[in-house]
């Protein structure tokens, strides 16, 4: 069948490359990364250690050389030609292909108003290290955006006691992905460490020492960081006459629209069987696509079916969500001594969960959750909401249901 080339050499690619091996893929396969680093782990990034950032790498070169994996770093791929099968590469060089991923990711937004190009992105190892070296007690830091990554960085600075602004443009931090009984108990936790809010407000202008908004309203900033969330790179598809939409459009089993390319991770929205597509941005939904695409790209034919799963960690918090909660679907909490568990149930059935809790308290409750809605039965409201039934004893009520 010929090699296998992988463009985006993130959690993803890295991971693809990996599962075809496993798979017993005897031929070549090629990594191409952009960045000159060994492929690395970006949820570390948001959590340095001591003051210093972290660049944990998802492997080693050793572990590249053993699998046979041919990894070339600082390099981009520049174009595909579907009809050679080929991938030109910003060095100059040509791949051929047999079957190619798509790993590319996403980049992020980009601020328009006038002074835009003083804000830094919040995306690379290189954007960290230039954010934290900078950062530090004395300075001020306005973060343009309400959202995970904005929230996070947050909650990290101002344990570094520096003073820290959010401008969010909605009315409310986090509330396009977080339930909003834990966006609103977030919010109030940043509250108590000080962080400043400028809500419903946009951006006028940013200058060397401040952040204009729309109202003038001006907010200190040595350092801004635009944090606006993230568009699908989907450049080299879209050049390649690849189906595209809210990201490069895949089948379940992650094609697209031309056979011989697979698509995964963020830059990827895969069919749902309900009409549409979705796009889903998480490190497990980049592992678990990455997985599922290199299996079907040696001959397999699996469907992606992996529950989205998120989490975030501000504070001395940690948040989880597993499926995806909707204002339609009925809520029902849970009580716990250090936090808060959310379900949602759609017919009677349990569709999708949240947790806010200390530390990592939740995490097992999330994952029988998980394994709840996984099993598709019918949940007891009454059971769910009493912290006295264990979610163990409902999942095997549920599976042999």
């Amino acid at each position: 069948m010929g090699g296998i080339v992988i463009i985006g050499a993130g959690e993803c690619g890295t991971r693809a490359a990996f599962a075809l091996r496993e798979a017993g893929f005897l031929e070549a396969v090629t990594l191409v990364g952009s960045e000159p680093h060994l492929p690395y782990e970006r949820p570390p990034l948001s959590k340095p250690i001591e003051g210093a950032v972290q660049l944990k790498p998802i492997c080693g070169a050793q572990a590249l050389e053993a699998s046979g994996i041919d990894y070339l770093q600082g390099v981009s791929a520049s174009s595909i030609d579907v009809e050679s099968h080929t991938v030109a590469l910003s060095d100059g060089r040509v791949l051929t292909y047999g079957k190619l991923l798509l790993a590319t990711g996403a980049r992020p937004r980009r601020l328009t108003c006038p002074g835009a190009e003083r804000a830094l992105d919040f995306r690379t190892y290189a954007d960290a290290e230039t954010i934290f070296s900078g950062a530090e007690i004395g300075k001020s830091v306005a973060i343009v955006g309400g959202g995970l990554i904005g929230m996070e960085l947050a909650a990290v600075l101002r344990k570094k006691r520096v003073a820290v602004s959010i401008i969010e443009a909605a009315p409310k931090p986090l509330g396009r992905a977080v339930p909003t009984r834990f966006a609103a108990k977030l919010h109030a936790r940043h509250l108590g460490e000080g962080v400043q809010f400028h809500l419903g407000q946009g951006v006028a202008e940013i200058t060397d020492d401040a952040v204009y908004l729309a109202d003038r309203v001006v907010v200190p900033a040595d350092i801004v960081v635009a944090a606006i969330g993230v568009q699908p790179d989907m450049a080299l598809a879209e050049s390649a006459g690849l189906a595209t939409g809210n990201g490069v459009l895949v089948d379940i089993s992650l094609r697209t629209s031309n056979p011989d390319i697979f698509a995964a991770g963020d830059c990827a929205a895969v069919s749902l069987a309900s009409g549409g597509h979705v796009r889903l941005e998480s490190w497990r939904n980049a592992r678990s696509q990455a997985e599922t695409a290199a299996r079907n790209m040696v001959g397999g034919n699996d469907a992606f079916l992996a529950i989205p799963w998120f989490w975030t960690d501000q504070y001395d918090l940690g948040l989880q969500v597993a499926g995806l909660p909707q204002p339609a679907h009925q809520a029902v909490v849970r009580c716990l001594e250090e936090g808060e568990l959310e379900f949602y149930l759609d017919g009677g059935r349990l569709v999708a969960a949240a947790g806010l809790g200390a530390g990592n308290t939740i995490a097992k409750d999330i994952k029988l959750a998980e394994m709840l809605i996984a099993a598709g039965a019918a949940v007891d409201a009454a059971s769910l909401a009493d912290p006295a039934v264990n979610l163990k004893t409902l999942l095997k009520s549920a599976r042999a249901a």
